[in-house]
């Protein structure tokens, strides 16, 4: 018999994400702070709950992914929140980008009522997430891991086991800081190529095949060319994920010039008004840049 999934946040990647499982003939409870991105959902056969404290309740597995730390500690720790209405046994997966601390105190204020976490961020974007086709990076318990990876499966297909709590949220961070100083890259080479007069489709058939290749590139570019801001990926949390790899960089004790560079570049592209497009959008910010020289 499948498991009750309760989903808790229905944005760009969730609403995607929570359609796969009721596709798969899990029956699926959502919950969102705004009940109209909920709609469609319900409409496919989901069932709305009130608060995030009657959807634990009712569910065998738990899944969030919003958009902020803040955002995850309210409803894990909060008095209405998860673990303080699931049941016991039951398992919660935090997906949204978070501090790796953060899953370890979920980790441990859950398992101290019984409850299982694992912390399983993704990538792959808005693409990924409609496509089913996600990279999920998961901490924690393993034989917790083992006995839900068919749900990770529904909507990923990279699915990798990372070990103890913190660790998804960790190379989560390692995956941020790998794209990060890339963004820059894909905006200035198209920059230089346009520039250069060369055209941009035959640019990219000979780049993204060879050492220069990247998600990013093949994407996102494109994007970058049309003027296509639309967020897959939205700039204000690129720039909570790299805030977070930052702080923890340096609790580390390591220097990370690349991601420094990118954090600077992508908050003042916060500033400029563009923290609800995607990260695509960096590229405006040089071509503004380029035109005031």
């Amino acid at each position: 018999m499948k498991k009750t999934i309760g989903f808790v946040g229905t944005g760009v990647m969730g609403k995607s994400m929570a359609g796969h499982l009721l596709n798969a003939g899990y029956e699926v409870n959502v919950y969102n702070r705004t009940k109209s991105k909920a709609d469609e959902l319900v409409n496919q056969g989901a069932t709305w709950c009130e608060s995030v404290a009657l959807l634990s309740h009712k569910s065998d597995v738990i899944i969030s992914i919003v958009g902020y730390p803040s955002d995850v500690e309210s409803i894990y720790l909060d008095e209405q929140g998860i673990l303080n209405h699931a049941q016991s046994g039951s398992i919660v997966i935090d997906m949204t980008t978070s501090s790796p601390e953060l899953a370890k105190k979920i980790y441990e204020e859950g398992l101290a009522k019984g409850i299982h976490s694992l912390d399983a961020p993704v990538s792959g974007g808005d693409i990924g997430a409609k496509n089913a086709t996600l990279t999920i990076m998961v901490g924690g318990d393993k034989d917790i891991y083992n006995q839900i990876e068919d749900i990770f499966k529904v909507i990923g297909k990279n699915v990798v086991y990372q070990g103890q709590s913190g660790n998804g949220q960790h190379t989560k961070l390692s995956n941020q800081i790998a794209i990060a100083a890339g963004m820059l890259g894909v905006a200035e080479a198209i920059i230089y190529a346009e520039e250069a007069g060369l055209n941009i489709d035959h640019v990219f058939d000979s780049i993204e095949h060879g050492a220069a290749g990247s998600w990013s590139l093949s994407n996102l570019g494109p994007k970058m060319v049309e003027g296509n801001y639309a967020p897959g990926f939205y700039v204000k949390h690129f720039i909570k994920d790299m805030k977070i790899a930052i702080e923890e960089s340096e609790r580390m004790g390591l220097y990370m010039p690349g991601l420094l560079k990118a954090k600077s570049v992508y908050d003042a592209l916060s500033e400029a008004g563009y923290e609800n497009e995607g990260t695509q959008s960096v590229i405006q910010l040089l071509k503004d840049a380029i035109k005031k020289n």
